[in-house]
Protein backbone atom coordinates (compact mmCIF):
# COMPACT_ATOMS: atom_id res chain seq x y z
CA UNK A 1 0.00 0.00 0.00
CA UNK A 2 1.42 3.87 -0.81
CA UNK A 3 2.06 5.47 2.39
CA UNK A 4 1.71 9.15 2.51
CA UNK A 5 0.47 11.16 4.87
CA UNK A 6 -1.46 13.96 3.96
CA UNK A 7 -2.12 17.49 5.47
CA UNK A 8 -5.29 17.25 8.24
CA UNK A 9 -8.16 19.58 8.01
CA UNK A 10 -8.01 23.26 9.12
CA UNK A 11 -9.56 24.12 12.19
CA UNK A 12 -10.92 27.70 13.40
CA UNK A 13 -9.12 30.00 15.98
CA UNK A 14 -12.20 31.73 17.01
CA UNK A 15 -16.02 31.88 16.92
CA UNK A 16 -15.29 35.18 15.32
CA UNK A 17 -13.12 33.83 12.70
CA UNK A 18 -15.98 31.32 12.27
CA UNK A 19 -18.61 34.02 11.56
CA UNK A 20 -16.34 35.78 8.97
CA UNK A 21 -15.52 32.38 7.18
CA UNK A 22 -19.75 31.28 6.88
CA UNK A 23 -19.95 35.41 5.92
CA UNK A 24 -17.53 35.26 3.23
CA UNK A 25 -18.68 31.88 1.71
CA UNK A 26 -22.34 32.95 1.79
CA UNK A 27 -21.16 35.87 -0.71
CA UNK A 28 -19.04 33.89 -2.47
CA UNK A 29 -21.66 31.06 -3.16
CA UNK A 30 -24.52 33.97 -4.10
CA UNK A 31 -22.26 35.48 -6.38
CA UNK A 32 -22.17 32.03 -8.21
CA UNK A 33 -26.47 32.17 -8.49
CA UNK A 34 -27.18 30.21 -5.36
CA UNK A 35 -29.53 31.76 -2.77
CA UNK A 36 -28.82 32.57 0.80
CA UNK A 37 -30.62 31.89 3.87
CA UNK A 38 -29.57 33.42 7.37
CA UNK A 39 -26.22 34.08 6.50
CA UNK A 40 -25.64 31.18 4.63
CA UNK A 41 -26.94 29.91 0.95
CA UNK A 42 -28.74 26.49 0.47
CA UNK A 43 -28.68 24.53 -3.03
CA UNK A 44 -30.34 21.17 -4.34
CA UNK A 45 -27.39 19.52 -5.94
CA UNK A 46 -27.98 16.19 -8.14
CA UNK A 47 -27.17 13.07 -6.40
CA UNK A 48 -29.20 10.70 -4.01
CA UNK A 49 -28.96 10.64 -0.32
CA UNK A 50 -28.25 7.25 0.81
CA UNK A 51 -28.12 5.58 4.15
CA UNK A 52 -26.00 2.55 4.92
CA UNK A 53 -26.66 0.65 2.29
CA UNK A 54 -24.73 -2.21 0.87
CA UNK A 55 -23.72 -5.72 -0.10
CA UNK A 56 -19.99 -7.71 -0.09
CA UNK A 57 -17.32 -5.90 -1.53
CA UNK A 58 -14.48 -7.81 -3.79
CA UNK A 59 -15.98 -10.87 -4.35
CA UNK A 60 -17.10 -10.95 -0.52
CA UNK A 61 -21.06 -11.79 -0.65
CA UNK A 62 -22.82 -11.57 2.73
CA UNK A 63 -20.74 -13.22 5.58
CA UNK A 64 -21.86 -16.43 7.30
CA UNK A 65 -21.43 -16.90 11.05
CA UNK A 66 -21.25 -19.65 12.61
CA UNK A 67 -23.17 -19.99 15.39
CA UNK A 68 -22.68 -23.97 16.21
CA UNK A 69 -21.71 -26.91 14.49
CA UNK A 70 -25.14 -27.16 13.11
CA UNK A 71 -26.26 -23.88 12.17
CA UNK A 72 -25.46 -21.08 10.14
CA UNK A 73 -26.97 -17.68 9.52
CA UNK A 74 -27.26 -15.48 7.56
CA UNK A 75 -25.67 -11.95 7.94
CA UNK A 76 -26.70 -8.41 6.88
CA UNK A 77 -25.81 -7.58 3.25
CA UNK A 78 -22.88 -5.41 3.76
CA UNK A 79 -20.22 -3.49 0.93
CA UNK A 80 -17.42 -4.05 3.09
CA UNK A 81 -16.27 -6.60 4.74
CA UNK A 82 -15.27 -6.24 8.37
CA UNK A 83 -17.19 -3.24 7.97
CA UNK A 84 -21.07 -3.89 8.97
CA UNK A 85 -23.74 -1.68 8.30
CA UNK A 86 -27.27 -0.58 10.50
CA UNK A 87 -29.93 -2.15 8.93
CA UNK A 88 -34.09 -2.72 10.50
CA UNK A 89 -32.98 -6.16 11.01
CA UNK A 90 -30.20 -7.96 13.25
CA UNK A 91 -29.77 -11.56 13.85
CA UNK A 92 -27.16 -13.45 16.28
CA UNK A 93 -27.89 -16.57 14.88
CA UNK A 94 -30.17 -16.95 17.78
CA UNK A 95 -32.23 -14.44 18.50
CA UNK A 96 -33.97 -11.77 15.86
CA UNK A 97 -33.64 -7.83 16.93
CA UNK A 98 -36.15 -5.90 14.55
CA UNK A 99 -37.63 -2.09 15.04
CA UNK A 100 -41.01 -1.38 14.31
CA UNK A 101 -42.33 2.54 14.25
CA UNK A 102 -41.15 3.52 17.63
CA UNK A 103 -40.85 -0.30 18.84
CA UNK A 104 -37.77 -2.58 18.75
CA UNK A 105 -38.66 -6.00 19.10
CA UNK A 106 -36.34 -9.22 20.44
CA UNK A 107 -37.70 -12.24 19.26
CA UNK A 108 -36.36 -15.95 19.85
CA UNK A 109 -35.90 -17.27 16.64
CA UNK A 110 -34.49 -20.48 16.41
CA UNK A 111 -35.21 -23.46 17.14
CA UNK A 112 -38.69 -22.32 15.02
CA UNK A 113 -40.41 -24.29 17.71
CA UNK A 114 -39.60 -22.47 20.69
CA UNK A 115 -40.01 -18.83 18.94
CA UNK A 116 -41.50 -16.16 20.38
CA UNK A 117 -41.10 -12.53 21.25
CA UNK A 118 -38.83 -12.28 24.51
CA UNK A 119 -39.08 -8.70 24.67
CA UNK A 120 -40.10 -5.18 23.41
CA UNK A 121 -38.48 -1.82 24.12
CA UNK A 122 -40.64 1.37 23.33
CA UNK A 123 -39.11 4.51 22.21
CA UNK A 124 -40.19 8.06 22.39
CA UNK A 125 -40.03 8.49 18.76
CA UNK A 126 -39.41 6.14 15.09
CA UNK A 127 -36.70 3.77 15.43
CA UNK A 128 -34.25 3.97 12.05
CA UNK A 129 -31.37 1.52 12.45
CA UNK A 130 -29.97 -1.14 14.61
CA UNK A 131 -26.82 -3.01 15.68
CA UNK A 132 -25.90 -6.30 17.62
CA UNK A 133 -22.22 -6.28 19.19
CA UNK A 134 -22.28 -9.60 21.21
CA UNK A 135 -24.45 -8.92 24.15
CA UNK A 136 -24.85 -4.94 23.44
CA UNK A 137 -27.61 -3.29 20.98
CA UNK A 138 -27.40 0.13 19.95
CA UNK A 139 -30.55 1.70 18.48
CA UNK A 140 -30.53 4.71 16.36
CA UNK A 141 -33.98 7.13 16.88
CA UNK A 142 -34.88 10.19 15.12
CA UNK A 143 -35.91 13.46 16.30
CA UNK A 144 -37.95 13.74 18.96
CA UNK A 145 -36.00 11.41 21.47
CA UNK A 146 -35.28 13.33 25.00
CA UNK A 147 -36.47 16.43 26.59
CA UNK A 148 -34.37 18.79 23.85
CA UNK A 149 -31.25 20.79 24.72
CA UNK A 150 -31.22 24.70 25.30
CA UNK A 151 -28.49 27.35 24.42
CA UNK A 152 -27.88 29.42 27.71
CA UNK A 153 -26.11 32.43 25.41
CA UNK A 154 -29.46 32.26 22.95
CA UNK A 155 -32.44 33.96 24.39
CA UNK A 156 -35.90 35.20 22.97
CA UNK A 157 -37.41 37.31 25.90
CA UNK A 158 -36.44 36.35 28.91
CA UNK A 159 -36.09 32.77 28.15
CA UNK A 160 -33.31 30.43 26.71
CA UNK A 161 -34.17 28.99 23.30
CA UNK A 162 -35.27 25.24 23.55
CA UNK A 163 -33.78 23.43 20.83
CA UNK A 164 -35.04 20.28 19.89
CA UNK A 165 -32.89 16.84 19.68
CA UNK A 166 -31.80 15.42 16.42
CA UNK A 167 -31.37 12.09 16.76
CA UNK A 168 -30.04 9.83 19.23
CA UNK A 169 -28.09 6.74 19.98
CA UNK A 170 -28.99 4.30 22.67
CA UNK A 171 -27.04 1.37 23.88
CA UNK A 172 -28.90 -1.62 25.45
CA UNK A 173 -27.37 -4.59 27.52
CA UNK A 174 -29.19 -7.17 26.04
CA UNK A 175 -27.07 -10.16 27.93
CA UNK A 176 -30.65 -10.79 29.73
CA UNK A 177 -32.43 -10.97 25.99
CA UNK A 178 -35.65 -10.99 28.08
CA UNK A 179 -34.87 -7.56 30.03
CA UNK A 180 -32.97 -5.44 27.98
CA UNK A 181 -30.98 -2.71 29.89
CA UNK A 182 -30.54 0.71 28.78
CA UNK A 183 -26.64 1.23 29.72
CA UNK A 184 -26.01 4.45 27.47
CA UNK A 185 -27.37 7.36 25.09
CA UNK A 186 -25.81 9.83 23.20
CA UNK A 187 -28.16 12.34 21.43
CA UNK A 188 -27.18 14.94 18.59
CA UNK A 189 -29.26 17.77 17.52
CA UNK A 190 -28.34 17.10 14.09
CA UNK A 191 -30.02 14.47 11.96
CA UNK A 192 -28.54 11.02 11.44
CA UNK A 193 -26.71 10.06 8.28
CA UNK A 194 -25.47 6.66 8.28
CA UNK A 195 -22.98 4.14 10.46
CA UNK A 196 -20.75 2.07 10.54
CA UNK A 197 -19.99 -0.80 12.60
CA UNK A 198 -15.54 -1.85 12.90
CA UNK A 199 -14.62 -4.48 15.96
CA UNK A 200 -16.41 -3.03 18.96
CA UNK A 201 -16.58 0.73 17.56
CA UNK A 202 -20.15 2.50 15.96
CA UNK A 203 -19.04 5.17 13.68
CA UNK A 204 -21.92 7.71 13.87
CA UNK A 205 -22.87 10.46 11.02
CA UNK A 206 -24.64 13.67 11.76
CA UNK A 207 -25.37 16.40 10.20
CA UNK A 208 -26.97 20.07 11.05
CA UNK A 209 -27.21 23.18 8.72
CA UNK A 210 -24.69 25.67 9.56
CA UNK A 211 -26.06 29.52 9.59
CA UNK A 212 -25.10 33.12 10.60
CA UNK A 213 -28.32 34.76 12.13
CA UNK A 214 -27.51 38.61 13.15
CA UNK A 215 -23.67 37.31 13.78
CA UNK A 216 -24.63 34.39 15.91
CA UNK A 217 -23.62 31.32 14.98
CA UNK A 218 -25.83 28.18 15.61
CA UNK A 219 -23.18 26.12 17.06
CA UNK A 220 -23.75 22.39 17.13
CA UNK A 221 -24.83 20.50 20.47
CA UNK A 222 -24.78 17.03 21.76
CA UNK A 223 -25.84 15.47 25.21
CA UNK A 224 -24.65 12.54 26.82
CA UNK A 225 -26.12 10.39 29.65
CA UNK A 226 -28.13 13.98 30.52
CA UNK A 227 -24.78 16.61 30.06
CA UNK A 228 -25.95 18.97 27.19
CA UNK A 229 -21.88 20.36 25.43
CA UNK A 230 -21.95 23.25 22.62
CA UNK A 231 -19.22 22.04 20.62
CA UNK A 232 -17.03 25.10 20.49
CA UNK A 233 -15.85 26.69 17.06
CA UNK A 234 -12.58 26.47 18.04
CA UNK A 235 -12.69 22.29 18.06
CA UNK A 236 -14.81 22.39 14.31
CA UNK A 237 -12.54 21.37 11.36
CA UNK A 238 -12.83 22.96 7.73
CA UNK A 239 -11.49 22.69 4.87
CA UNK A 240 -10.28 25.51 1.96
CA UNK A 241 -13.44 25.34 0.21
CA UNK A 242 -17.04 27.10 -1.29
CA UNK A 243 -19.91 24.96 -1.05
CA UNK A 244 -23.41 26.07 -1.30
CA UNK A 245 -25.01 24.60 1.65
CA UNK A 246 -22.42 24.56 4.95
CA UNK A 247 -23.25 22.10 7.24
CA UNK A 248 -21.71 20.89 10.62
CA UNK A 249 -20.87 17.59 10.00
CA UNK A 250 -20.11 15.17 12.78
CA UNK A 251 -18.06 12.12 12.89
CA UNK A 252 -18.71 10.28 16.24
CA UNK A 253 -17.32 6.70 17.58
CA UNK A 254 -19.03 4.93 20.05
CA UNK A 255 -17.71 1.32 21.96
CA UNK A 256 -20.86 -0.67 21.87
CA UNK A 257 -19.23 -3.30 24.41
CA UNK A 258 -17.88 -0.41 27.66
CA UNK A 259 -20.40 2.19 28.23
CA UNK A 260 -18.14 3.84 29.98
CA UNK A 261 -15.72 4.40 27.66
CA UNK A 262 -15.66 8.24 26.39
CA UNK A 263 -17.22 8.93 23.03
CA UNK A 264 -14.68 10.53 20.43
CA UNK A 265 -16.30 13.24 18.48
CA UNK A 266 -14.46 15.26 15.73
CA UNK A 267 -16.89 18.21 13.79
CA UNK A 268 -16.43 19.25 10.36
CA UNK A 269 -17.74 21.95 8.17
CA UNK A 270 -18.67 20.53 5.39
CA UNK A 271 -21.57 20.89 2.06
CA UNK A 272 -24.43 18.60 2.72
CA UNK A 273 -23.32 14.89 2.45
CA UNK A 274 -25.21 12.88 -0.41
CA UNK A 275 -22.56 9.48 -0.10
CA UNK A 276 -21.15 7.76 2.43
CA UNK A 277 -18.28 5.19 1.74
CA UNK A 278 -16.12 3.50 4.70
CA UNK A 279 -13.51 0.97 4.51
CA UNK A 280 -11.56 -0.51 7.30
CA UNK A 281 -9.50 2.29 7.87
CA UNK A 282 -11.00 5.27 6.15
CA UNK A 283 -14.71 6.95 6.11
CA UNK A 284 -15.32 9.28 2.65
CA UNK A 285 -17.86 11.43 2.89
CA UNK A 286 -19.24 13.51 -0.38
CA UNK A 287 -20.59 16.54 -0.79
CA UNK A 288 -22.36 17.35 -4.46
CA UNK A 289 -21.76 21.00 -6.00
CA UNK A 290 -23.65 21.85 -9.19
CA UNK A 291 -20.51 20.47 -11.20
CA UNK A 292 -18.14 18.67 -8.93
CA UNK A 293 -18.72 16.28 -5.88
CA UNK A 294 -15.91 17.04 -3.47
CA UNK A 295 -15.12 13.87 -1.13
CA UNK A 296 -13.67 13.81 2.16
CA UNK A 297 -11.49 11.31 3.83
CA UNK A 298 -11.48 10.63 7.51
CA UNK A 299 -8.69 7.84 9.52
CA UNK A 300 -10.31 5.79 11.87
CA UNK A 301 -8.51 3.93 14.28
CA UNK A 302 -9.64 1.65 17.20
CA UNK A 303 -12.14 4.88 17.69
CA UNK A 304 -10.71 7.98 16.78
CA UNK A 305 -11.21 9.59 14.39
CA UNK A 306 -9.10 12.38 12.51
CA UNK A 307 -9.41 14.65 8.80
CA UNK A 308 -6.65 13.90 6.84
CA UNK A 309 -7.68 15.24 3.17
CA UNK A 310 -9.99 16.17 0.73
CA UNK A 311 -11.01 16.00 -3.38
CA UNK A 312 -13.05 16.38 -5.93
CA UNK A 313 -14.05 14.98 -8.88
CA UNK A 314 -16.34 16.01 -12.05
CA UNK A 315 -19.54 14.83 -11.87
CA UNK A 316 -21.87 13.60 -8.92
CA UNK A 317 -21.97 10.61 -7.37
CA UNK A 318 -24.78 7.84 -7.63
CA UNK A 319 -24.37 6.26 -3.87
CA UNK A 320 -21.83 4.25 -1.46
CA UNK A 321 -21.68 1.72 -4.30
CA UNK A 322 -20.37 4.70 -6.81
CA UNK A 323 -16.93 4.23 -4.62
CA UNK A 324 -13.91 1.72 -3.37
CA UNK A 325 -10.65 1.81 -1.78
CA UNK A 326 -8.12 -0.66 -2.68
CA UNK A 327 -4.44 -0.37 -2.05
CA UNK A 328 -4.67 3.19 -0.84
CA UNK A 329 -6.48 4.27 -3.56
CA UNK A 330 -10.64 5.37 -3.50
CA UNK A 331 -12.12 4.66 -7.11
CA UNK A 332 -14.94 6.68 -7.73
CA UNK A 333 -17.41 6.50 -10.84
CA UNK A 334 -19.42 9.41 -11.54
CA UNK A 335 -22.09 11.17 -13.72
CA UNK A 336 -21.46 14.73 -15.61
CA UNK A 337 -24.78 16.46 -16.28
CA UNK A 338 -28.08 14.64 -16.87
CA UNK A 339 -29.22 12.56 -19.29
CA UNK A 340 -33.34 13.71 -18.98
CA UNK A 341 -34.47 17.16 -20.38
CA UNK A 342 -31.85 17.52 -23.47
CA UNK A 343 -29.03 17.19 -21.13
CA UNK A 344 -25.45 15.56 -22.52
CA UNK A 345 -24.36 13.58 -19.94
CA UNK A 346 -21.26 11.47 -19.94
CA UNK A 347 -19.97 8.82 -17.50
CA UNK A 348 -16.55 8.57 -15.87
CA UNK A 349 -14.38 7.10 -13.09
CA UNK A 350 -11.39 8.79 -11.46
CA UNK A 351 -8.68 6.77 -9.33
CA UNK A 352 -8.02 9.21 -6.10
CA UNK A 353 -4.59 8.65 -4.72
CA UNK A 354 -4.01 8.57 -0.68
CA UNK A 355 -4.12 12.27 -0.93
CA UNK A 356 -6.90 12.47 -2.73
CA UNK A 357 -4.97 13.99 -5.97
CA UNK A 358 -6.22 12.38 -9.48
CA UNK A 359 -4.38 9.64 -10.73
CA UNK A 360 -6.07 8.59 -13.50
CA UNK A 361 -8.99 8.50 -15.00
CA UNK A 362 -11.36 7.24 -17.68
CA UNK A 363 -14.29 9.57 -18.97
CA UNK A 364 -17.05 10.22 -21.49
CA UNK A 365 -18.35 6.53 -21.16
CA UNK A 366 -22.21 6.37 -22.77
CA UNK A 367 -22.58 9.80 -23.65
CA UNK A 368 -26.36 10.86 -23.04
CA UNK A 369 -26.57 8.25 -20.53
CA UNK A 370 -26.13 8.06 -16.71
CA UNK A 371 -25.15 5.49 -14.09
CA UNK A 372 -27.41 3.21 -12.26
CA UNK A 373 -25.68 0.75 -10.54
CA UNK A 374 -21.84 0.37 -10.03
CA UNK A 375 -20.18 -2.77 -8.77
CA UNK A 376 -16.29 -2.59 -7.34
CA UNK A 377 -14.89 -6.50 -7.44
CA UNK A 378 -11.02 -6.00 -6.86
CA UNK A 379 -9.17 -4.66 -9.98
CA UNK A 380 -12.83 -5.03 -11.60
CA UNK A 381 -15.61 -2.31 -11.96
CA UNK A 382 -18.89 -3.28 -13.52
CA UNK A 383 -21.13 0.09 -13.93
CA UNK A 384 -24.49 -0.30 -15.48
CA UNK A 385 -25.70 3.04 -17.63
CA UNK A 386 -28.80 3.81 -18.95
CA UNK A 387 -31.08 5.95 -20.87
CA UNK A 388 -33.08 3.47 -23.63
CA UNK A 389 -30.66 0.02 -23.28
CA UNK A 390 -28.54 -0.97 -20.80
CA UNK A 391 -24.67 -1.00 -21.57
CA UNK A 392 -23.01 -3.36 -18.78
CA UNK A 393 -19.41 -2.49 -18.51
CA UNK A 394 -16.34 -4.30 -17.36
CA UNK A 395 -13.78 -1.79 -16.67
CA UNK A 396 -10.09 -3.18 -16.00
CA UNK A 397 -8.62 -0.71 -12.68
CA UNK A 398 -5.22 -2.87 -12.21
CA UNK A 399 -3.11 -0.19 -13.35
CA UNK A 400 -4.43 2.87 -10.89
CA UNK A 401 -3.11 5.58 -13.39
CA UNK A 402 -4.35 4.35 -16.52
CA UNK A 403 -8.49 2.77 -16.39
CA UNK A 404 -9.67 1.08 -19.62
CA UNK A 405 -12.75 -0.58 -20.23
CA UNK A 406 -12.22 -4.26 -20.92
CA UNK A 407 -15.63 -5.32 -22.67
CA UNK A 408 -19.53 -4.01 -22.74
CA UNK A 409 -22.77 -5.98 -23.32
CA UNK A 410 -25.89 -4.00 -24.72
CA UNK A 411 -29.35 -5.53 -23.31
CA UNK A 412 -33.06 -3.42 -23.08
CA UNK A 413 -33.66 -2.65 -19.31
CA UNK A 414 -31.17 -2.02 -16.49
CA UNK A 415 -29.79 -3.31 -13.22
CA UNK A 416 -30.08 -0.72 -10.85
CA UNK A 417 -28.16 -2.89 -8.17
CA UNK A 418 -25.45 -5.48 -8.87
CA UNK A 419 -24.09 -8.41 -6.26
CA UNK A 420 -21.19 -10.49 -7.09
CA UNK A 421 -22.13 -14.18 -7.30
CA UNK A 422 -18.55 -15.28 -7.66
CA UNK A 423 -15.60 -13.68 -8.85
CA UNK A 424 -16.68 -14.81 -12.76
CA UNK A 425 -20.02 -14.22 -11.84
CA UNK A 426 -22.43 -10.99 -11.33
CA UNK A 427 -26.11 -11.23 -10.44
CA UNK A 428 -28.06 -7.70 -11.59
CA UNK A 429 -31.23 -6.76 -10.48
CA UNK A 430 -32.91 -4.32 -12.13
CA UNK A 431 -36.04 -3.20 -14.31
CA UNK A 432 -36.70 -4.27 -18.16
CA UNK A 433 -37.57 -1.51 -20.65
CA UNK A 434 -39.27 -0.82 -23.65
CA UNK A 435 -38.33 1.85 -25.92
CA UNK A 436 -40.83 5.14 -26.15
CA UNK A 437 -40.06 4.81 -30.14
CA UNK A 438 -40.21 8.65 -30.30
CA UNK A 439 -39.22 10.04 -27.18
CA UNK A 440 -35.44 10.16 -25.44
CA UNK A 441 -36.57 7.41 -23.13
CA UNK A 442 -37.79 4.12 -22.31
CA UNK A 443 -40.99 2.85 -20.36
CA UNK A 444 -39.74 0.76 -17.02
CA UNK A 445 -41.79 -2.90 -17.42
CA UNK A 446 -41.48 -5.82 -14.58
CA UNK A 447 -38.40 -6.46 -12.50
CA UNK A 448 -35.40 -8.11 -14.14
CA UNK A 449 -32.76 -10.16 -12.45
CA UNK A 450 -29.80 -11.06 -14.70
CA UNK A 451 -26.65 -13.25 -13.99
CA UNK A 452 -23.67 -11.82 -16.09
CA UNK A 453 -20.61 -14.57 -16.63
CA UNK A 454 -17.91 -12.23 -17.19
CA UNK A 455 -14.98 -14.81 -17.36
CA UNK A 456 -14.44 -13.73 -20.68
CA UNK A 457 -13.50 -9.94 -20.16
CA UNK A 458 -13.91 -8.69 -23.29
CA UNK A 459 -17.49 -10.54 -23.88
CA UNK A 460 -19.30 -10.37 -21.12
CA UNK A 461 -22.19 -12.52 -21.27
CA UNK A 462 -26.22 -12.43 -19.33
CA UNK A 463 -26.19 -16.28 -19.18
CA UNK A 464 -29.75 -16.39 -17.31
CA UNK A 465 -32.11 -14.29 -16.39
CA UNK A 466 -35.80 -14.19 -15.19
CA UNK A 467 -38.19 -11.68 -15.38
CA UNK A 468 -41.40 -10.94 -12.41
CA UNK A 469 -44.57 -9.05 -13.57
CA UNK A 470 -45.04 -5.96 -15.71
CA UNK A 471 -44.80 -2.63 -15.41
CA UNK A 472 -45.36 -1.63 -11.95
CA UNK A 473 -43.58 -4.37 -10.31
CA UNK A 474 -41.12 -3.04 -7.77
CA UNK A 475 -38.87 -3.98 -5.13
CA UNK A 476 -37.50 -2.86 -1.46
CA UNK A 477 -33.85 -4.22 -2.79
CA UNK A 478 -33.88 -1.92 -6.25
CA UNK A 479 -32.96 1.11 -3.40
CA UNK A 480 -32.16 -0.77 -0.46
CA UNK A 481 -29.58 -3.57 -1.19
CA UNK A 482 -30.15 -4.78 3.02
CA UNK A 483 -33.59 -6.03 1.29
CA UNK A 484 -31.29 -8.47 -1.13
CA UNK A 485 -30.87 -11.76 0.74
CA UNK A 486 -28.07 -13.83 -0.87
CA UNK A 487 -25.82 -17.59 -0.22
CA UNK A 488 -24.39 -19.18 -2.52
CA UNK A 489 -23.51 -22.08 -0.93
CA UNK A 490 -27.31 -22.69 -0.87
CA UNK A 491 -28.31 -21.63 -3.63
CA UNK A 492 -30.38 -19.55 -2.34
CA UNK A 493 -32.08 -15.73 -3.59
CA UNK A 494 -34.62 -14.18 -1.77
CA UNK A 495 -36.23 -10.43 -2.60
CA UNK A 496 -39.16 -8.84 -1.73
CA UNK A 497 -41.49 -8.04 -4.64
CA UNK A 498 -44.41 -6.34 -5.04
CA UNK A 499 -46.01 -7.68 -8.51
CA UNK A 500 -48.07 -6.00 -10.95
CA UNK A 501 -49.32 -7.96 -14.12
CA UNK A 502 -51.37 -6.35 -17.29
CA UNK A 503 -54.03 -8.53 -19.19
CA UNK A 504 -52.94 -10.87 -21.34
CA UNK A 505 -52.22 -9.60 -24.72
CA UNK A 506 -54.23 -11.17 -27.50
CA UNK A 507 -57.95 -11.69 -27.72
CA UNK A 508 -58.45 -7.87 -29.15
CA UNK A 509 -56.34 -6.84 -25.49
CA UNK A 510 -53.80 -4.04 -27.00
CA UNK A 511 -51.41 -2.64 -23.81
CA UNK A 512 -49.30 0.06 -24.56
CA UNK A 513 -45.72 -0.25 -22.90
CA UNK A 514 -47.06 2.65 -20.71
CA UNK A 515 -49.32 1.15 -19.18
CA UNK A 516 -49.49 -0.14 -15.11
CA UNK A 517 -50.17 -3.46 -14.42
CA UNK A 518 -52.63 -4.33 -11.23
CA UNK A 519 -51.02 -5.40 -8.43
CA UNK A 520 -51.56 -8.98 -7.91
CA UNK A 521 -48.95 -9.88 -5.31
CA UNK A 522 -46.42 -9.06 -2.58
CA UNK A 523 -44.08 -10.82 -0.11
CA UNK A 524 -40.79 -12.78 -0.39
CA UNK A 525 -39.95 -14.43 -4.10
CA UNK A 526 -37.68 -17.25 -3.20
CA UNK A 527 -34.72 -18.25 -6.02
CA UNK A 528 -32.70 -20.93 -6.51
CA UNK A 529 -29.63 -19.58 -8.36
CA UNK A 530 -26.57 -21.26 -10.06
CA UNK A 531 -23.80 -20.06 -11.87
CA UNK A 532 -25.81 -20.55 -14.91
CA UNK A 533 -29.42 -20.59 -14.38
CA UNK A 534 -32.28 -18.77 -12.01
CA UNK A 535 -35.53 -20.50 -11.33
CA UNK A 536 -38.09 -19.77 -9.37
CA UNK A 537 -38.58 -21.95 -6.08
CA UNK A 538 -41.38 -20.50 -4.39
CA UNK A 539 -43.30 -17.29 -2.57
CA UNK A 540 -44.39 -16.30 1.17
CA UNK A 541 -46.60 -13.72 1.68
CA UNK A 542 -48.25 -12.27 4.85
CA UNK A 543 -51.36 -11.07 3.14
CA UNK A 544 -54.30 -12.34 3.94
CA UNK A 545 -56.97 -10.17 2.55
CA UNK A 546 -58.06 -8.21 -0.42
CA UNK A 547 -55.41 -5.56 0.34
CA UNK A 548 -54.06 -6.06 -3.28
CA UNK A 549 -57.69 -6.21 -5.12
CA UNK A 550 -58.48 -2.02 -3.15
CA UNK A 551 -55.61 -0.83 -4.04
CA UNK A 552 -55.52 0.78 -7.46
CA UNK A 553 -52.24 2.87 -8.79
CA UNK A 554 -51.14 2.72 -5.11
CA UNK A 555 -50.08 -0.32 -2.31
CA UNK A 556 -48.94 0.27 0.95
CA UNK A 557 -49.22 -2.79 3.90
CA UNK A 558 -48.16 -3.04 7.38
CA UNK A 559 -47.95 -6.92 5.73
CA UNK A 560 -45.83 -5.69 3.03
CA UNK A 561 -42.33 -8.29 3.29
CA UNK A 562 -39.42 -6.15 3.64
CA UNK A 563 -36.41 -8.43 4.61
CA UNK A 564 -35.97 -11.79 4.79
CA UNK A 565 -32.93 -14.15 7.03
CA UNK A 566 -32.14 -17.74 7.41
CA UNK A 567 -31.10 -19.60 10.65
CA UNK A 568 -30.30 -22.90 9.72
CA UNK A 569 -32.73 -24.56 7.76
CA UNK A 570 -35.60 -21.92 8.46
CA UNK A 571 -36.04 -18.83 6.03
CA UNK A 572 -37.55 -15.91 8.32
CA UNK A 573 -39.36 -13.19 6.28
CA UNK A 574 -40.82 -9.86 8.22
CA UNK A 575 -43.26 -7.69 7.71
CA UNK A 576 -44.05 -5.08 10.14
CA UNK A 577 -47.10 -7.07 11.24
CA UNK A 578 -45.84 -10.39 11.31
CA UNK A 579 -42.41 -12.48 10.82
CA UNK A 580 -42.92 -16.11 9.50
CA UNK A 581 -40.71 -19.20 9.61
CA UNK A 582 -40.85 -21.07 6.11
CA UNK A 583 -38.93 -24.34 5.78
CA UNK A 584 -35.64 -23.99 3.33
CA UNK A 585 -36.31 -27.41 1.85
CA UNK A 586 -39.85 -27.28 0.69
CA UNK A 587 -40.98 -23.96 2.04
CA UNK A 588 -43.69 -25.08 4.10
CA UNK A 589 -44.45 -22.58 6.55
CA UNK A 590 -43.43 -23.89 9.87
CA UNK A 591 -44.63 -21.20 12.13
CA UNK A 592 -45.91 -17.36 12.42
CA UNK A 593 -45.27 -14.87 15.04
CA UNK A 594 -48.09 -11.51 14.49
CA UNK A 595 -45.83 -8.00 15.64
CA UNK A 596 -49.01 -6.34 16.13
Amino acid sequence: MLQYEPPAFNRFRSEAEMTWYLQEKAKAAEQNGYPIVSGISFAITPGVLTQANSAASAATVAAVTKLDEATDYSATNIQVAGVDEADLVKTDGNYIYLSKGSTVYIVKAYPAEDAAIVAQIPFASEVDDLYIVGDSMVVFTAAGHGQGMTRPEMIWGNKPIWIGVGSAVDVYDVSNRSSPILKRTYESDGDYVSSRLIGDYVYVVFQKGACVDDNCLNLPEYRENDTVCVVPATSIYYYNGTDPSYTYTSVVSIDAKDPKAPVESKTFLLGSTSAVYCSAEYLYLTTAGASETEIHKMRLDGGTIEGVADGSVPGWVLSQYSMDESNGYLRVATTTGHAWGGGSSKNNIYVLDPGMKVAGKLEDLAPGEQIYSARFMGDRLYLVTFKKIDPFFVVDLSDPSAPRVLGKLKIPGFSGYLHPYDEMHVIGLGKEAVDSEGGGFAFYQGLKISLFDVSNVSAPVEVAKIDIGDRGTDSPALSDPHAFLFSKEKGLLVIPILEAKLPQQGKGVDVPSSAYGDYVYQGAYVFLITSNSITLRGRITHIQNDDLLKSGYWFSSDYSVYRSLYIGDNLYTISNMMMKINSLGDLSELRAISLS
